[in-house]
């Protein structure tokens, strides 16, 4: 359902306004402006270092570029894109461009109803669709690459496409009749209110909700037989939802149950029945129940289903007489049928190769059939099709790609410090020999229940061809085995997502993938905390560590409640300036309080200059700070520092930060993240240079 299908990490941030003055005649003005002044210093500094770094990566970074865009136009052109079927119109977005189709058409004509440009927005892309019941109306949202905030452009549909309206700064937005949109506004990275807004006789907008308690953010979703549209306010470990009759638009929302602390719940309904998905009751994991609409309250939750212990809810979709859960047990995918006629469930494994899925829009209700798509980090998207009057899986056929035999999967069980048993997933090339001898790359996340993204990337599949090997460590923090898999992970438990980390590292050193000086680590955002803290408590088990946006400086964020996220990520962090035991545990793991005179790995981070969710100054400090104290440790062991590689006896790593002055946090563009993309594998690369991937390596110009 959109509700869960729509969660995305929310990371703290400082929002800078660009070109505001402060008051001269404030006492902290002297202060502020000595802060920003440093901030510029220090940035200028990195833009200088890397201006002179790298054109040592241009010939190589060249080269990947060419094999990832030779694979992205082999794999590009027979993924399809999402179709959304309304009666017999077929709506799709392709380039940019918004195409209306028959169902029955064979010939596969449709027509172009508009494009991005035609709307004046060039260098934004399509982030929503919803198109209204009667389709006279479609709403969509666009969003540019260097903004966290999209723009809603509403426009009636016939011959002549007309926009109705625009709204800037919205989130979220659903109708809930022929021609009553609501939507959410987002500010400062927070959505608190809820606005509606008419476009037929007497048009007018008004106030419908507001979120008063900052650790909630709301968004909305329409039940999928449009019989109600819920207000959902959730923080990260409770939720409330308001229900809009979509026969009574203009009414009030009624409350289904008042928030309680720990209880989590998504609401659909069928039949004058809500079902309700929920942490309610004991154990706190995902199961699905029901009551009556006019008695919603939980003291009227009757149990459904409750998924078995460990075992992750993906996505949920209601149909008419069937409801469909995407489940995740022991690394395995499996797709859950619940018959709400005969009262039986059916459960399907998928595929061992897939470790992420797609569920594809079904906004019709009575359709027989679920569309979704399987992929790997090393395997393209594949449509399947579940049919529920023939009770079987069918894979479709699209256009002939080459198809992935040479590559193996391996799933793993980790022992941590405490344990646990953590599930590592490996991937490797079948015919690779002495895998203790291949470059190994590490991801690692583990924050906000939120799962590693396994979906299919070019560059993973690149680097299984060169004989690389790569891991997935779904250490604590993350969601892979549950919400306890999370609450193991986060707060007070933090230290045990590192523990696995070097668990995970460890055993797959022993069972002979790879070895340390061959072993790279990457992560992004929230995955910096855990990556970070590996580099200082075992920088000996890895050579080099790439991140991207990362998280490092979780102690001085978290005591800046000025800070538009500072006080809902307490539900993740905790709270250092309420609980000295919290702000202590804080600094025994942060990566930047923890930075001391060793011989660290390489670094390479890549950070946004205008990232909303990532304070830039925190990275500069941090990357400051381990310069210094790699430089510091390499000044204690070698009478004379040599910048190199790798000097006998003496290792100064290379810690490189690349500042882009476009993009931002999350939804980057193609051709912006291959740049990203070749400049970290080049970096890699040259780091374990002595398992250099051959084919790039191959031209002796690859140092020039």
């Amino acid at each position: 359902m959109t509700a869960m299908r729509e969660t995305f990490e929310i990371s703290r941030n400082h929002v800078q306004q660009e070109g505001t003055k402060v008051p001269s005649k404030r006492k902290q003005n002297t202060a502020i402006v000595t802060s920003d002044l440093l901030h510029k210093n220090l940035l200028k500094s990195e833009q200088k270092n890397w201006d002179s770094i790298s054109p040592t990566y241009k010939a190589m970074t060249k080269r990947i570029k060419e094999k990832l865009e030779e694979l992205h136009n082999m794999y590009t052109l027979n993924s399809g894109s999402p179709r959304m079927r309304l009666g017999e119109n077929v709506y799709f977005e392709e380039n940019g461009c918004i195409f209306l189709a028959k169902a029955d058409d064979d010939e596969g004509s449709a027509e172009i109803l508009f494009s991005v440009e035609d709307l004046g927005f060039s260098d934004a892309f399509i982030q929503r669709i919803r198109i209204s019941p009667d389709q006279r109306y479609m709403a969509i949202s666009l969003k540019s690459k260097n903004s966290e905030e999209a723009t809603c452009i509403i426009m009636k549909l016939g011959n002549l496409v007309v926009v109705e309206k625009v709204i800037p700064s919205v989130f979220s937005f659903e109708w809930a009749a022929n021609d009553v949109l609501y939507y959410t506004t987002q500010k400062n990275l927070k959505c608190q209110n809820v606005f509606m807004t008419t476009f037929t006789y007497q048009k007018h907008t008004k106030l419908v909700y507001t979120e008063q308690d900052a650790r909630f953010f709301v968004d909305l979703y329409c039940t999928k037989d449009r019989r109600f549209l819920t207000i959902n306010s959730n923080s990260k470990t409770s939720s409330e939802v308001w229900l809009v009759d979509c026969r009574h638009p203009f009414e009030p929302p009624a409350l289904v149950q008042a928030r309680t602390t720990g209880v989590i719940y998504h609401i659909e309904h069928r039949k004058d029945q809500l079902y309700i998905l929920t942490t309610y009751g004991e154990p706190a994991e995902y199961k699905l129940m029901k009551a009556p609409v006019a008695s919603s309250g939980k003291e009227n939750w009757q149990l459904v289903y409750a998924l078995e212990k460990k075992t992750k809810l993906v996505d949920f979709e209601m149909f008419s007489d069937n409801c469909v859960m995407f489940l995740k047990n022991a690394g395995h995918l499996y797709l859950n049928v619940i018959s709400f006629v005969s009262h039986s469930v059916q459960s399907i494994k998928l595929p061992t190769w897939a470790c992420e899925f797609e569920l594809e829009s079904h906004p019709e209700l009575t359709t027989s059939t679920c569309y979704f798509q399987l992929s790997s980090p090393v395997h393209p998207p594949k449509r399947f099709a579940y049919s529920f009057k023939e009770n079987n899986l069918i894979e479709q056929a699209v256009q002939e790609v080459p198809i992935i035999t040479n590559c193996h999967t391996t799933r793993l069980l980790a022992k941590s410090k405490d344990e646990t048993l953590v599930p590592i997933t490996v991937f490797h090339n079948k015919n690779s020999k002495e895998l203790h001898r291949r470059p190994l790359l590490v991801h690692v996340y583990g924050a906000y229940g939120i799962d590693l993204n396994m979906s299919f990337k070019e560059e993973k599949l690149m680097l299984i061809k060169e004989g690389w090997i790569l891991a997935y460590c779904h250490v604590r923090g993350g969601g892979e085995q549950g919400l306890g898999w999370h609450r193991d992970g986060c707060q007070h438990n933090k230290l045990k997502g590192l523990h696995d980390l070097r668990a995970c590292i460890r055993l797959l050193h022993q069972l002979g993938f790879s070895q340390p000086k061959h072993t790279a680590l990457t992560a992004a955002s929230a995955g910096g905390v855990l990556a970070g803290a590996l580099s200082n408590t075992d920088p000996a088990l890895i050579r080099a560590v790439v991140l991207q946006a990362p998280f490092v400086d979780v102690l001085n964020t978290m005591m800046k409640t000025h800070l538009p996220l500072t006080i809902e990520e307490q539900e993740e962090w905790g709270n250092p300036l309420e609980d000295e035991k919290c702000m202590k545990y804080i600094k025994s793991y942060c990566p930047y309080q923890n930075i001391k005179p060793q011989c660290y790995p390489s670094v390479f981070i890549t950070a946004y200059e205008n990232d909303e969710r990532i304070p830039l100054t925190g990275i500069l400090q941090y990357v400051q700070k381990l310069r210094k104290a790699a430089l510091d440790h390499a000044s204690r062991t070698s009478k004379k520092v040599i910048t190199s590689f790798i000097v006998p006896g003496n290792w100064i790593p290379n810690i490189i930060l690349d500042v882009h002055a476009n993009g931002s946090h999350c939804d980057s563009s193609w051709e912006h993240s291959l740049n990203e993309v070749a400049r970290h594998l080049a970096f890699l690369n040259r780091e374990l240079e002595e398992c250099a991937i051959p084919n790039i390596t191959a031209n002796p110009a690859n140092n020039s």
